[in-house]
């Protein structure tokens, strides 16, 4: 058995965005108390924590603080210098630990441990160089899509190649950093998968999302994802052995392509809480940050069970500021803002989670909303 952390007790976030603000929101219902580290003045979740601490993530005397002051800490990102995990983990708890977060900050890393722990990775090359542009162009068939190894998120970092003369000038304009190029997938859905684990090694999976992407950006999330059972079992199941393998602590999203209804290709894993999780908020026992509560806390997972169908739906800041009124007026609609000071193209500024007996009628819903507030905005 594992040491307990029982409310009362003071919980760290390296990171002061969106996720850590529904993090401290849930470990603050619970009774604990709150620490945010984060450069910003404005951060979201610097505004609902106890405390926030206003500094770099590589500022040693804020780091020294901060793992006097706090009994366990996480993270709400993964572009956090593992060196500042490694910082904090001699005097108190962090999780995820330091090479997780490496592993997770690589792409290469990543598909590497994610084959040695049983999936499959899409079909890929390492590019570190020109000269290995040639071996690839015969190893990965086209069209590709060329990804930089580290620093890549909701789209960016990402080129599409369609064809083998195309992949030395791609290779160029990602400033010849580290890539992988990766085959193309032919999409039948994109899901993903959220699994909680805590010290013990109790596992716990919430019900499997599709997700929806406009320009790489998570746009809707369906739950549950019109897949069949035999594919939800095996993402679930490949979820919890590369869990395993990490020995991990926390929630750790993963995601996955779906190929011909039947092919499944692991795509990528995030140490944290999930933007396609945000369904749990609503339409689970508990909520994917009270999970994260849970298991960097010691204790046993919370009951994922999905209470009803559900659509989640990103508002970003190119659409900014909406008219309320076409959320509000439904029902069996959540919403859910962020509190950010400034709305930017491609910054998350909150979501709406709608909730339904029947799946297609919350899309249909979900899809209707969203025109309206769309075509407001454009009219005016």
């Amino acid at each position: 058995m594992n040491k307990i952390i029982l409310p009362g007790a003071t919980l760290g976030v390296l990171g002061g965005g969106q996720l850590g603000r529904m993090f401290c929101t849930a470990a603050r219902s619970m009774g604990y108390r709150t620490l945010v580290l984060d450069p910003d003045q404005h951060s979201p979740a610097g505004h609902v924590a106890d405390i926030h601490l206003q500094a770099d993530f590589q500022d040693q005397h804020a780091l020294a603080r901060m793992a006097a002051q706090c009994d366990v800490i996480t993270t709400e990102f993964e572009n956090i210098p593992a060196d500042t995990l490694r910082f904090l983990a001699r005097s108190t708890n962090v999780f995820p630990s330091p090479e997780i977060l490496e592993i997770a900050q690589n792409r290469q890393a990543e598909k590497q441990f994610a084959l040695k722990a049983g999936l499959t990775p899409v079909p890929y090359f390492a590019i570190e160089s020109q000269d290995d542009c040639t071996l690839a162009q015969a190893a990965v068939p086209f069209p590709a899509i060329l990804k930089t190894t580290s620093m890549g998120y909701d789209g960016k970092g990402q080129q599409l190649v369609r064809q083998a003369d195309e992949l030395m000038m791609a290779f160029q304009i990602m400033g010849k950093r580290p890539c992988v190029l990766e085959k193309k997938i032919k999409l039948s859905s994109e899901i993903s998968v959220i699994v909680a684990r805590n010290a013990d090694g109790d596992m716990q999976c919430f019900p499997v999302s599709e997700n929806q992407h406009i320009q790489g950006i998570l746009h809707t999330g369906i739950v549950p994802a019109r897949i069949n059972e035999k594919i939800s079992e095996r993402v679930k199941q490949q979820a919890f052995k590369l869990a395993q393998s990490l020995n991990y602590i926390g929630i750790l999203a993963v995601e996955f392509f779906v190929e011909n209804n039947k092919t499944v290709y692991f795509n990528e894993m995030a140490p944290r809480p999930h933007n396609s999780g945000h369904y749990t908020n609503d339409a689970c026992v508990t909520s994917q940050f009270e999970q994260q509560v849970r298991m960097i806390c010691g204790l046993p997972p919370g009951d994922t069970r999905l209470l009803s169908p559900v659509v989640m739906v990103n508002m970003l800041g190119d659409l900014w500021e909406p008219n309320w009124w076409h959320i509000l007026q439904h029902d069996n609609i959540k919403l859910h803002l962020y509190g950010k000071n400034e709305a930017r193209q491609g910054r998350k500024m909150g979501h709406y989670n709608v909730l339904d007996t029947n799946i297609e009628s919350a899309i249909d819903t979900a899809q209707t909303v969203f025109s309206k507030i769309k075509n407001a905005i454009v009219d005016n």
